[in-house]
């Protein structure tokens, strides 16, 4: 990535595969002067619950302490928990599950943005990333089903959207955008593995450094869009 020795990178998420493998990755890279990381499964400090306002309000105040972040990743998401997955049919919607989803994939990461967005640099081109998915495209939806899911992510691209035009009021220059990561060998895809194609599931390591590239890639006028691990654009 671009040289910012004077900037942090941030991850969210950091004790999941893909968020472990970004924090990993930008350490190796050397090109930020500190990488924070906050998870849910992490003690002390660096702990962050996404059902927990207060928890990422003291993770935001940490790094506000500096150096101002250039690079904020939210590399998190849920799909399903213990023996409960991604609902098949309408007798499968379940209210409880449905909150359950979208405080995770969707209020979670606005509360993250909400504390997080005001500490990029007024200057350069700072950026701000969250995990969204190819499914959560409304125009590229023909199998239907996942309800949860693709609602939730549908709406934090929306909030993407909102939160790139927000961004822009203070730098012209910053870009927040969605990341589809493709299926990663990670606790979240496991139970449909059997379904991917030959060659199209990433190893953790592999899905950060495609996504860092694409990130590495980006223009102000990408902001607001969502993209994929190709670099290919995702139509809402």
């Amino acid at each position: 990535m671009t040289a910012t020795k004077e900037l942090s990178a941030v991850v969210i998420g950091a004790s999941g595969g893909i968020g472990g493998a970004f924090a990993d990755a930008l350490n190796e890279e050397g090109s930020h002067a500190r990488v924070w990381r906050f998870g849910r499964s992490l003690a002390g400090d660096a702990h962050l619950d996404l059902t927990d306002e207060a928890s990422i309000e003291a993770a935001a105040a940490r790094v506000a302490a500096g150096p101002a972040p250039s690079l904020i990743l939210v590399a998190t998401g849920i799909l399903g928990e213990g023996e409960r997955g991604p609902e098949k049919a309408l007798r499968d919607l379940d209210p409880d599950w449905l909150a359950r989803v979208f405080a995770i994939n969707t209020i979670g990461p606005a509360l993250v943005a909400k504390h997080f967005l005001p500490l990029l640099p007024r200057t350069g081109t700072p950026v701000f990333a969250a995990l969204s998915a190819r499914v959560g495209s409304i125009s590229d939806n023909r199998l239907g089903g996942w309800h949860g899911y693709r609602a939730s992510k549908s709406a934090l691209n929306m909030l993407i959207r909102n939160f790139a035009i927000d961004a822009a009021r203070r730098n012209d220059r910053a870009i927040v955008v969605g990341l589809h990561p493709g299926t990663v060998d990670t606790k979240l895809s496991e139970p449909f593995r059997g379904t991917v194609a030959p060659g199209k599931l990433f190893a953790p390591d592999r899905a950060a450094l495609q996504l860092l590239d694409v990130i590495d890639a980006l223009k102000p006028g990408d902001s607001g869009k969502c993209f994929a691990w190709d670099g290919a654009e995702i139509p809402a």
